[in-house]
């Protein structure tokens, strides 16, 4: 290997030789004969005065000792130089103690003489040497002038001739050199194939010793980071003179790779120098990852920014490089075209080959240099731990990464494996330790939320807030080509296009703060003063009926409504559901919302930004939303006295959900076990605690409906956190991975889909305790209802429930004027109000001992009124649980047969109600045999709770 390395070193400098005394003499040449400036266009220095022997005697003179001198200088406080207003005289009284010594001020006065001294000896060495300088370049300027006046034409050519000489002498210098180098090579090789190997490795050491010398030939290694089309010419005609071309090529790509392994050293030792505050030569010994562990935070990103910035412009001489040659092809090959008289043929067919062996070297070098472009950022990447980065220093570093990625894909088609696993693991490690710390402040913030409405606009939208700018592009599909700009529609430019002639696509840009602007709140939680002043207003007349209500019906999901026309009397009903018509329809969602919803916007930035990890992003993302779900039915809907009366308020799904919930999310602070195995412990870092309600936020008090406003904002805002994960679905399906796909899928159906089913067990708590149930059953165990006479009046209890509900209704047009109540939460409201009536009328018709036919037939007239009372204070239709009433209320006139059969198909009933149903109804008419063969069928039913 040694002969080779040692010949490609001669013609290295050959080449380089070539070049520069072609430069070097031109440009002497030009100097000799070219008329030199007259002394008269300077500046007028000749003014000075010529200094006598004695004067510059005494310039020339230096301190008695230098160092003594300095030191005295060094000691001089920094103070006296801050600025020319400073007042010393005012700062050296200001010093004095309190208690003076004399013999202590003068030692300090003789100090400062000192300093004053040595400092004015500096100003005046230093005038001195300036005047000797401007003596110097007058008397200089002078001779010139002689000279130009008394030299003919003819010694201006001696002179010439001359410097051609010297340049001739050391050009011959250094053909001797390459003469002595190759004969070296030669000798190497005979002693080689002579088996004296002591001698050849001697002979090397020598040989390498030499040729250090010449490190200052660099006539390629220029053009990595500074491409010069001139310089690059130059240097190729002189290969080619060689019949070097191809060995060039080797060179050529010898040299990026160094430039590579330089660029990135330096900028990195320059940081770690910098923040070291030093230039210990330790740092200088280090190998270029141990060097990468040295940066500190502070000067992470501005140091990446700036390697990008060095590896771009190598990487730009690449390609800059690439371009010569093809231009330079195209020339040969139109100038071969034009001669066709076939007189240089094997001359033609040689540059052929030559040209398909560059353009192939060229081509296969484009990876090489873009892998080691990428292994030198990925060391940089992994040298430090970015997990506790801020958040937007983060996105930074992914920006420049996802740059420098695009710049790969340009330069030779890459996609950049390298770059794309090592930020991976740097985004996977940041993101996990920022999610900790998210979930954390989700819990304080949960805990602290008091469940008030924050005001945003009708027309509030996520896109608007900042966190998801970056998806504006990426909704425009339905923009016609004419109005989209003329920059989406031409042919993309490419980077390398872009900078080719300058500028850099790595430079750092201030970011705009218009664009972090965000108008999204409302005064008051209303669009304008009038809207305001009509919040409240009560329903006079159908002008103050909001369009939408005109309808016959409305879709709760699309907002269409059928042309079906609708009566006076219809609208009339509606406006006793929907408790504030006239509010404006603004979203309801909590300040706590609003900070999951820009965390899930963050979180979709760097999921765009890095896709690999999109996976980990949205299973981040639906945490944040299994933790608020769990919050919201863990504060307001969580009781089991109510969820034990077998209604079926939480579907199966929702158990699972909250469940599930629990289990892999929610630390439920069980004292660890200390036998336990790291990986539990290990799981259990990953849990939050289980949320506590804030004690700001009263739900026992009646006056408020038990906190209806409340659990309306919260209930509310997690079913509009649930329609923006809807919304956000095909955009995170979109980035997906397709083996990850049945994750986000189950993640909808059984998760977010279950938002809306939260309502019932929430608003059922309210609806159990805002009528007295309990009551209605004490009116109605008074009632005799084994009667002789068919009644025509109904009973009191009928009436008090009745008023219970004008309450109920009264306390909800109260708390419609803190919240807006829509129409599905007041649909839910009263149908539990009302299925609770219902049964507990058939509980108290339960509890009747004995009960005449006239007896029943009141019981429906009681049922009947109480309906048709019902019906004019809400339009729910139909009454939910009627069947329920009327079913149990006409089995009490059913036969034996009929009644064993009845009893099989209605397991709604509990036991207590069918026995009740058996003994009072049948217990006259039937023998005893009989009574018990019912009573063992209600015993054998298993009834499962609804």
């Amino acid at each position: 290997m040694l002969p080779v390395q040692s010949f490609g070193l001669l013609e290295h400098i050959y080449v380089a030789i070539c070049v520069l005394q072609s430069d070097n003499y031109i440009k002497q040449l030009m100097w000799i004969i070219s008329p030199q400036e007259s002394v008269h266009d300077l500046s007028p220095i000749e003014s000075f005065r010529i200094p006598s022997k004695e004067d510059l005697r005494e310039l020339r003179e230096e301190p008695t000792d230098p160092q003594a001198q300095q030191e005295i200088i060094n000691s001089i406080e920094e103070v006296y130089f801050s600025s020319d207003s400073f007042d010393i005289v005012k700062y050296e009284l200001e010093r004095l103690p309190p208690v003076l010594s004399l013999q202590e001020l003068e030692e300090y006065r003789d100090k400062l003489k000192q300093q004053q001294a040595a400092e004015l000896e500096r100003v005046t060495s230093l005038q001195t040497g300036l005047q000797l300088a401007a003596v110097i370049c007058t008397n200089g300027r002078r001779h010139l002038n002689i000279a130009k006046e008394g030299f003919t034409q003819t010694s201006l050519g001696l002179l010439a001739n001359q410097r051609k000489r010297q340049l001739l002498i050391g050009l011959l210098k250094s053909l001797r050199t390459i003469k002595t180098l190759q004969r070296t090579d030669v000798r190497l090789s005979e002693m080689l194939e002579e088996e004296d190997y002591p001698g050849a490795i001697q002979l090397c050491l020598e040989c390498q010793k030499a040729a250090s010398t010449f490190k200052h030939y660099s006539s390629l290694s220029k053009i990595c980071k500074n491409f010069d089309i001139s310089h690059y010419t130059k240097v190729q005609q002189a290969y080619r003179l060689l019949g070097k071309t191809q060995t060039a090529m080797d060179q050529l790509h010898m040299h990026f790779t160094q430039a590579i392994h330089n660029t990135v050293f330096q900028v990195v030792l320059g940081y770690v120098e910098l923040c070291a505050g030093n230039t210990d030569t330790k740092f200088q010994k280090l190998q270029y990852k141990d060097l990468c562990t040295h940066i500190t935070s502070d000067s992470y990103i501005p140091c990446l920014a700036d390697l990008c910035k060095a590896l771009w412009e190598v990487m730009l001489s690449y390609y800059r490089t690439m371009q010569w040659h093809e231009n330079h092809d195209q020339d040969e090959a139109a100038a071969v075209s034009s001669v066709s008289d076939g007189s240089n043929v094997i001359g033609t067919e040689e540059n052929s080959f030559d040209r398909s062996y560059v353009k192939k070297k060229l081509e296969h070098g484009l990876s090489r240099i873009w892998q080691d472009v990428q292994l030198k950022v990925k060391t940089y990447l992994l040298g430090t731990d970015l997990s506790n980065f801020k958040y937007d220093d983060f996105i930074f570093v992914l920006d420049v990464i996802s740059r420098l990625m695009q710049v790969g894909e340009e330069f030779c088609g890459s996609k950049s494996e390298v770059l794309q696993e090592s930020i991976r693991k740097q985004s996977v490690n940041y993101f996990k330790t920022y999610h900790r710390t998210r979930l954390e402040e989700l819990r304080m913030f949960l805990e602290n939320e008091t469940w008030e409405l924050c005001p945003v606009k009708s027309s509030f939208s996520i896109l608007q807030l900042h966190e998801f700018k970056f998806m504006e592009q990426s909704r425009s599909p339905s923009v016609s080509p004419s109005k989209q700009p003329a920059s989406a529609i031409s042919t993309t430019v490419t980077l390398f296009e872009q900078y080719c002639n300058g500028g850099n696509p790595f430079e750092i840009q201030a970011d705009s703060k218009d664009d972090e602007t965000e108008d999204v709140l409302a005064s008051n939680g209303y669009e304008s003063d009038e809207q305001e002043k009509s919040a409240y207003q009560e329903y006079d007349s159908d002008s103050d009926v909001p369009e939408e209500l005109k309808r016959d019906y409305v879709d709760e999901q699309t907002g269409d409504a059928p042309l079906k026309s609708i009566s006076r009397e219809t609208l009339r009903s509606r406006k006793r559901s929907d408790y504030n018509l006239n509010k404006v329809n603004a979203p309801i969602l909590t300040n706590t919302t609003l900070n999951v919803i820009r965390l899930v916007g963050k979180y979709m930035q760097m999921m765009n930004i890095l896709k690999p990890i999109a996976f980990d992003v949205i299973h981040f993302m639906s945490q944040l939303f299994d933790y608020y779900l769990y919050a919201v039915y863990t504060f307001f809907g969580r009781n089991d006295t109510f969820e034990s009366t077998g209604l079926g308020l939480s579907s199966s799904r929702l158990r699972t959900t909250l469940n599930r919930i629990q289990e892999s999310l929610i630390d439920l602070e069980v004292s660890a076990d200390p036998t336990g195995t790291l990986t539990a412990a290990e799981e259990r870092k990953e849990k939050v605690p289980s949320p506590h309600l804030s004690h700001l936020v009263v739900l026992t008090s009646g006056n408020s409906l038990y906190g209806l406003a409340e659990r309306v904002v919260a209930t509310e805002s997690l079913v509009f956190l649930a329609e923006q994960f809807e919304f956000l679905q095909p955009h995170l399906d979109a980035v997906m991975p397709a083996a990850k796909k049945p994750f986000l899928q189950q993640f909808y159906s059984q998760t977010v889909s279950t938002a809306s089913e939260l309502r019932k067990p929430v608003y059922w708590i309210v609806a159990a305790k805002a009528i007295d149930y309990e009551q209605m059953l004490l009116l109605m165990a008074n009632v005799k209802w084994d009667v002789k006479e068919i009644m025509s009046q109904h009973n009191v209890y009928v009436d008090a429930l009745l008023k219970e509900f004008e309450e109920f209704n009264r306390r909800l047009n109260e708390v419609s004027k803190r919240v807006r109540i829509p129409l599905p939460v007041s649909n839910i409201l009263w149908e539990h109000c009302i299925r609770l009536a219902n049964r507990t009328l058939v509980e108290g018709y339960a509890n009747v001992k004995k009960c005449s036919n006239e007896g029943r037939a009141l019981m429906q007239l009681d049922f009947q009124q109480f309906l048709m009372k019902l019906e004019k204070l809400t339009d729910i239709r139909p009454i939910p649980d009627k069947e329920f009433v009327e079913t149990y209320i006409k089995a009490y006139y059913l036969t034996e047969n009929d009644m064993e059969h009845w009893i099989k198909e209605h397991r709604e009933y509990s036991t207590k109600q069918l026995i009740n149903l058996v003994n009072v109804c049948l217990g006259s008419h039937i023998n005893k045999k009989a009574r018990q063969k019912l009573l063992a069928a209600i015993d054998d039913i298993d009834r499962p709770k609804r």
